[in-house]
């Protein structure tokens, strides 16, 4: 057996069962290893050791009456804009931050039911708008591989956790590609569901038409076991689809002979940094190795993406975060005049620089005069670009490429010019804006010794074929498995 922070979900379960170590002595490791290596990283907003303990001991009792699943008695933290019953739930925001969830988002009662321990919430840009975890008023959270460097964002606080092993797995959200770019900077493995896959009940939204939970941990086989609990159809969530409970773990193993794999070339152009495109040709040599053909396929409006999703991800939030106000919950300013003047104070002391830029890029695009010329064109580019990935998929099996055209860049760096930091998020977006599964798993290092991602996107629903191409393609290498050096 490994260590415990080392060893992957199947055998932290057959150790459970085993009794080779109980549910509580596992929760107490990974919580001792939070308490040593946290203060580097500000990875947690909160932690509650007596919840934590409670749940594993009812863990270990579910193990002892013969009723556990593969799940049981494993560790899970959660990106602080879940809704977990009796936590903080802040979305790494001012304004959210003495707010306590009353009770528990739909993938949390599902990780629950499967006998899960929780370990806490974790930090996150301010309401998931960001791409390196700059943007959180809990502050800054750091790469475990070189504490200058960001993690990626919004979900930066989920991959260093998973990254530094203080968390064997971990819970975050894709808007834009949130899981995919801090797996790629923190040499991890993260996967986007099919938009509807996974019931957003009980996330606080940011963006709805887009919005996903998504898992983040060691390897694929791991992820997998972790989705096949997350899903299932939810009533309360009207964008939640009815389909059949699948196990995503069941087809790991199909070997990879004559997969047919699509390199779109507007995804290798001017842009991506060598040093990333030397790391992803080796990753395709591996993948042809393995029985794999690449097919050069295009994808004409890939460009566009940018612009239509901060066009339309930012007129989402407008109306979504319009409810934080100061009248129900959350912060309120202590002085003010009269009813407008308290919405006006709350919301500009509450919210942080990047909330507000994108309110007010949403509020106008809405606004009359703006819609159809904004609104409704970035919506027929999504539409656009939806059918784009219709007609590559017709070539190909899945689709292959960076999943980030730069390797982690230090903290800092991009704060002072947003449009540079939002195209951290140029091969990621598409995904989103077409609904489509999409994953990173680790490649290759690139400049400064820091991890490459390699994406992986796959027509709707197909995230067992995903999970197989990454699967092989880990079990043919070990990128996956090196650590930071606070993790060895």
């Amino acid at each position: 057996m490994k260590q415990m922070h080392t060893a992957s979900l199947a055998e932290l379960s057959a150790a459970l069962h085993a009794k080779q170590f109980s549910a509580v002595e596992l929760a107490q490791f990974f919580l001792s290893r939070t308490e040593k290596f946290d203060g580097d990283l500000n990875a947690f907003i909160s932690t509650d050791a007596d919840k934590t303990l409670a749940m594993a001991r009812a863990a270990d009792e579910r193990i002892a009456r013969g009723e556990a699943g593969a799940l049981t008695g494993i560790p899970v933290a959660y990106k602080d804009l879940f809704c977990v019953d009796g936590w903080r739930a802040t979305c790494g925001s001012r304004i959210l931050e003495n707010f306590v969830a009353p009770y528990d988002a739909h993938v949390v009662a599902q990780l629950n039911a499967a006998g899960m321990v929780t370990l806490g919430k974790l930090n996150m840009d301010e309401f998931a708008m960001g791409s390196s975890n700059e943007n959180s008023y809990y502050g800054a959270v750091k790469n475990p591989w070189d504490l200058s460097r960001v993690p990626g964002g919004s979900s930066g606080g989920t991959a260093a956790v998973v990254a530094a092993r203080l968390a064997p797995v971990a819970l975050g959200t894709d808007t834009g590609g949130s899981i995919r770019q801090p797996a790629a900077f923190c040499g991890l493995t993260g996967l986007k569901p099919t938009y509807g896959r996974v019931s957003r009940y009980g996330m606080v939204a940011y963006a709805s038409s887009l919005d996903q939970a998504s898992p983040m941990a060691k390897s694929a086989e791991d992820c997998a076991l972790l989705l096949t609990a997350m899903t299932g159809f939810d009533a309360r969530d009207s964008t939640s689809l009815q389909r059949e409970t699948e196990d995503f773990s069941a087809r790991l193993n199909e070997p990879l002979k004559g997969l047919r794999i699509g390199l779109p070339r507007e995804y290798f152009a001017d842009g991506l940094d060598d040093d990333v495109r030397l790391a992803i040709e080796s990753a395709l040599t591996e993948l042809r190795a393995l029985g794999a053909i690449t097919v050069e396929v295009t994808l004409p409006n890939a460009a566009l993406s940018l612009p239509a999703y901060y066009v339309i991800a930012p007129a989402e939030a407008s109306s979504n975060l319009s409810r934080f106000d100061g009248v129900r919950y959350g912060y309120r300013a202590p002085e003010y005049k009269d009813l407008n003047d308290m919405y006006a104070k709350t919301r500009a002391q509450g919210f942080g620089e990047e909330v507000k830029r994108r309110i007010l890029m949403g509020t106008y695009v809405l606004s009359h005069g703006y819609y159809d010329a904004f609104y409704l064109k970035a919506q027929k580019i999504r539409r656009l670009i939806a059918n784009d990935f219709r007609a590559a998929f017709e070539q190909c099996d899945v689709i292959v490429g960076p999943t980030t055209p730069t390797v982690a860049f230090p903290l800092g760096d991009k704060t002072d010019d947003p449009v540079q930091m939002y195209l951290a998020d140029i091969y990621t977006i598409s995904s989103n804006l077409a609904g489509l599964p999409a994953m990173s798993i680790p490649c290759g290092v690139g400049q400064h010794d820091m991890p490459v991602g390699l994406q992986i996107i796959g027509p709707w629903f197909s995230e067992s074929k995903m999970l197989n191409v990454a699967h092989q393609y880990q079990q043919a290498s070990d990128w996956h498995t090196r650590l930071p050096e606070m993790a060895r």
